[in-house]
């Protein structure tokens, strides 16, 4: 077998198990994904072409991660900056080599809607029966965790839910009922960030498909009568949903999140050009130079719960308006276009994960940053829309 063959065969199945191993292997999906990197880079150098570094977005992201390379040199975590920049191959990966076949993109998209359905189904047992599949009881808010032991099935649900869902909404009918279906788990898992990205994700779908705005707003009603009668049905969820959050609302200053927030600023308005690089929220944030008048030690986490602010925190301001530029290019690059309901799906989903006024996981953290690959990928290469051509990867 040739070499480059070889090599094309384990990247597309590196990328077809990625979505299982994300559901239940965060480590061994970590692996697929850096193998999916480095064969990029043997393989682009054994056909002699790098025509995919002329992408903008590829130029951007180049920039953004070595100035964040530079920024941790200076304030710490330099290895793991380093090895931050496996991502962005990934994603060009995605996007010029693994999923150039149209075969291998709709496998994946189908593999991506079977992952979405299976978080559901566990939700919804869980919600009927108390446990899930594996046994394993509600959070302890009453939030559904779907397939996991603890509460985290939301969030990358609601990163899945419109691929999974607007390819096979192809009557307004169709729309309705997958919509409605699709809300009403997200309302019943009691997870507030995720259910307002699923909001998001619905006003997005609206914009962007018109023949679907009756069936997108029938769910928007839905979501609102479950909302209504959450108290009876799971008083649990409807705490937080509703009481917690409207009074994180009311005095967000005073809340953790808020103080997590007037921290990350504290330690950016300290450090504004370089940083404190990679990782410098969990490190500096129990340092009293950067108390404000509340908080103190006691609020800190690993990280600043906005990608915006882990940004400013990790590599100042020029970091910040670079992963700003960058966001912008990814958006641009995968914007649907003509509204084809696969592309707009993909884009919904890449749109929720980078939503700026949103509280955020670690920007890299797995398996929600994992998911985000695999549906930016998705989205640049249906994009793209392959046609032959004497170059390996196409230029843009």
């Amino acid at each position: 077998m040739h070499p480059r063959t070889l090599i094309d065969r384990v990247g597309t199945g590196a990328v077809l198990v990625a979505p299982l191993l994300l559901l239940h292997g965060r480590g061994l999906a970590e692996a697929a994904f850096a193998l999916i990197a480095a064969l990029f880079l043997v393989r682009s150098g054994m056909v002699r072409d790098w025509t995919w570094l002329r992408r903008t977005w590829v130029r951007v992201a180049l920039a953004w991660w070595v100035w964040l390379v530079c920024c941790s040199a200076l304030g710490g975590g330099l290895g793991q900056a380093l090895a931050a920049g496996r991502f962005v191959l990934l994603v060009a990966a995605l996007e010029h080599w693994v999923l150039r076949e149209t075969w291998v993109r709709a496998w994946l998209l189908r593999l991506v809607r079977w992952s979405a359905f299976y978080i559901a189904l566990q939700c919804a047992v869980q919600f009927a029966f108390g446990r899930n599949l594996f046994g394993w009881p509600r959070g302890a808010d009453g939030e559904l965790t779907g397939p996991y032991k603890n509460p985290r099935a939301a969030t990358p649900l609601s990163r899945l839910l419109f691929p999974a869902l607007l390819p096979i909404a192809r009557t307004p009918v169709a729309g309705l009922l997958l919509f409605a279906g699709g809300v009403a788990v997200m309302v019943m898992i009691g997870q507030r960030m995720p259910l307002l990205l699923t909001f998001l994700g619905l006003f997005a779908t609206a914009l962007l498909m018109p023949g679907l705005r009756m069936p997108v707003l029938f769910a928007a009603i839905l979501a609102g009568a479950l909302l209504a009668v959450l108290p009876v049905v799971s008083p649990q969820a409807s705490h937080r949903l509703m009481t917690e959050f409207s009074q994180q609302m009311l005095h967000f200053g005073g809340s953790h999140y808020g103080e997590i927030a007037a921290r990350a600023l504290a330690i950016g308005r300290a450090h504004p050009l370089f940083g404190a690089g990679f990782d410098g929220f969990r490190r500096l944030c129990d340092d009293p130079a950067y108390f404000g008048a509340e908080g103190g030690a006691g609020i800190c986490v690993q990280h600043p719960h906005n990608f915006y602010l882990q940004a400013l925190v990790e590599s100042g301001v020029p970091g910040l308006l670079l992963f700003g530029a960058l966001v912008l290019a990814w958006l641009l690059a995968a914007f649907p276009g003509a509204g084809d309901r696969v592309r707009v799906g993909l884009f919904v989903g890449v749109l929720i994960q980078l939503w700026p006024i949103a509280s955020s996981n670690d920007t890299f953290s797995m398996p929600v940053f994992g998911w985000f690959c695999l549906l930016l990928g998705l989205a640049l290469a249906e994009r793209r829309a392959y046609i032959p051509s004497p170059s390996e990867f196409p230029e843009a």
